[in-house]
C-alpha cells in the first residue's frame, strides 16, 4: 500500500509540474499542445511497444513443446496469480535478465534470456518470473506510460521555453517576465523542470519495482528464492553485460542491464539491489 501511495504522489507531482510549465510557456494552450504531442507518441508506444521491444532483442516465442520446463513455470504462476496465460519468449543473450511487456493482462508477454535459464535454480527462476507477472497484474506498463507521457510533455515545454527565452530576450523590461531577468528565469526553468520530471519518472519506476518484488514473492510463495535470484542476477549481469541493452528499455528488466555507477546510479530506473533483498528477507521473516 505504501508503494501505491508513493506512486500516486509522484504522478501528482508530475501533473503539478506539467501545469506549472504550461502556464510558464503559454498558459493552458501551451500546456495542452505539448501534452497532446507527448500523449500521441506514448499512445503509439503503449499499443506497439511489446512487438517493438521483443523484436529489438531478437526474442523468439516458445511453446510447451519447444521449452516445456520454462513454459510450465509461467503457466503455473499465471494460474496462481489469476492471470491469463501470457506469450512466452526467450532472448538469445548470455546476460541473465528478464522482462514483461504488453498493454494489459490479456495482451501480455514475458521474456527471459538464455543466460538466466542457465544461471538460476528452478525455484529462483520461478521467483523472477513471478516478479514479471506481478508487473502484468499491477498494470505497471500503463503506469509507466502515463509517467512517460507527462515527463515527455514537460521536456517538450522545456524546449519551447528555451527557444522562447532566446527569441524573447529583447522584450521590454516592463513586460511581465521580460528582459534579462525573465530570460534567465525561463532558461533555468527549462533546464531544471525536465530534470525534475525525469527524476520523478525514475522514482515511479523504482516504486513499481519494489511493489513487483512484494507481489512476485506472494505469487510464488518464496521471497528468499527471489532474493537469492536477485543477488545472482546483480553479480552476473555486471560480469556479463547485455550487448544490445538500451537506456530506453532498461526500466523493463528485472535488473538494470546497463552497467556503471556514479551519476548513472542517480538516474537508475531500479532501486538499490541490497534494499530489494533486505525487503524480501523481511517479508520472509514475517511469514514465519
Amino acid at each position: 500500500m505504501n508503494n501505491i501511495i508513493k506512486t500516486t504522489f509522484l504522478l501528482s507531482l508530475l501533473t503539478i509540474l506539467l501545469v506549472f510549465m504550461g502556464g510558464a510557456v503559454g498558459g493552458q494552450g501551451g500546456m495542452m499542445i505539448a501534452f497532446l504531442i507527448a500523449a500521441a507518441m506514448n499512445f503509439g508506444s503503449y499499443w506497439f511497444s511489446d512487438k517493438i521491444v521483443l523484436r529489438m532483442y531478437n526474442a523468439r516465442e516458445v511453446t510447451r513443446e519447444i521449452h516445456p520446463s520454462f513454459y510450465g513455470i509461467i503457466e503455473s504462476l499465471a494460474g496462481r496469480a489469476g492471470l491469463p496465460m501470457p506469450k512466452v519468449y526467450i532472448i538469445p543473450d548470455d546476460s541473465p535478465n528478464a522482462f514483461a511487456t504488453g498493454r494489459n493482462p490479456h495482451h501480455a508477454a514475458v521474456a527471459a534470456t538464455e543466460g538466466i535459464l542457465r544461471l538460476l535454480t528452478p525455484d529462483e527462476l520461478e521467483g523472477v518470473m513471478a516478479h514479471e507477472l506481478a508487473h502484468v497484474k499491477n498494470r505497471d506498463i500503463l503506469i509507466s506510460t502515463i509517467a512517460a507521457t507527462f515527463a515527455g510533455a514537460i521536456s517538450m515545454i522545456g524546449t519551447m521555453l528555451q527557444w522562447g527565452a532566446m527569441f524573447g530576450a529583447g522584450r521590454g523590461d516592463d513586460e511581465d517576465g521580460g528582459g534579462i531577468g525573465g530570460m534567465v528565469g525561463s532558461l533555468a526553468l527549462a533546464i531544471i523542470a525536465p530534470i525534475a520530471a525525469m527524476l520523478i519518472q525514475m522514482a515511479v519506476s523504482r516504486s513499481r519495482e519494489y511493489q513487483a518484488d512484494a507481489s512476485g514473492a506472494e505469487i510464488c510463495g518464496r521471497p528468499l528464492a527471489l532474493a537469492g535470484a536477485l543477488r545472482k542476477l546483480h553479480n552476473a549481469s555486471q560480469a556479463i553485460p547485455m550487448l544490445d541493452a538500451r537506456p530506453a528499455t532498461a526500466h523493463m528488466f528485472i535488473v538494470n542491464p546497463l552497467t556503471g555507477g556514479g551519476m548513472r546510479t542517480l538516474f537508475s530506473t531500479h532501486p538499490p539491489m541490497e534494499e530489494r533483498i533486505v525487503r524480501l528477507q523481511s517479508l520472509a521473516s514475517r511469514a514465519h
